[in-house]
């Protein structure tokens, strides 16, 4: 019997397969469970429609994430902080100060665990930071540490 799994089973499928199940294991366990819904064509067609939508949203998405980084790629975020001899600053400025500042300045407001930042940034200058907006889709931001007078 063909069947459109609800939910992912082990050892048969993932959420959206059709997929084909003996008939005793089907209507007594997968049906009755709700974990699966019987592929008439009806369902076939509805279950097409919202893949396409999926497609389509999740394309819409990484437009979106495209287009952030884009405009991410042409700001420079500014941080005055504490500063001593070398360039070395009192403390340090952590992907959460980034995102604050980010946010002030422009805006837009970001997740801050999406800012890569291996370490802290402990001294004065520009620095390049990558931020994962989507999967597959990075962005790069300036951030620029100057003396606080």
């Amino acid at each position: 019997m063909k069947v459109i799994l609800l939910k992912d089973v082990k050892g048969l499928g993932d959420k959206g397969d059709v997929v084909n199940a003996s008939d005793g294991y089907a209507r007594n366990f997968l049906l009755p469970k709700k974990v699966a819904k019987e592929a008439t064509e009806g369902s076939l067609q509805t279950l097409k429609e919202q893949k396409t939508a999926q497609k389509m949203k999740k394309d819409q998405e990484v437009d979106k994430a495209k287009e952030l980084a884009e405009r991410l790629s042409k700001v420079d975020v500014n941080i005055k902080a504490k500063a001593g001899e070398g360039g070395r600053l009192f403390g340090s400025v952590t992907s959460k100060d980034v995102i604050e500042k980010l946010q002030k300045q422009e805006g837009i407001k970001l997740d801050k665990r999406k800012l890569l930042l291996d370490e802290p940034i402990r001294e004065l200058g520009s620095k390049w930071i990558d931020i994962k907006l989507h999967s597959g889709v990075v962005g790069k931001i300036k951030v620029t540490v100057t003396e606080e007078a």
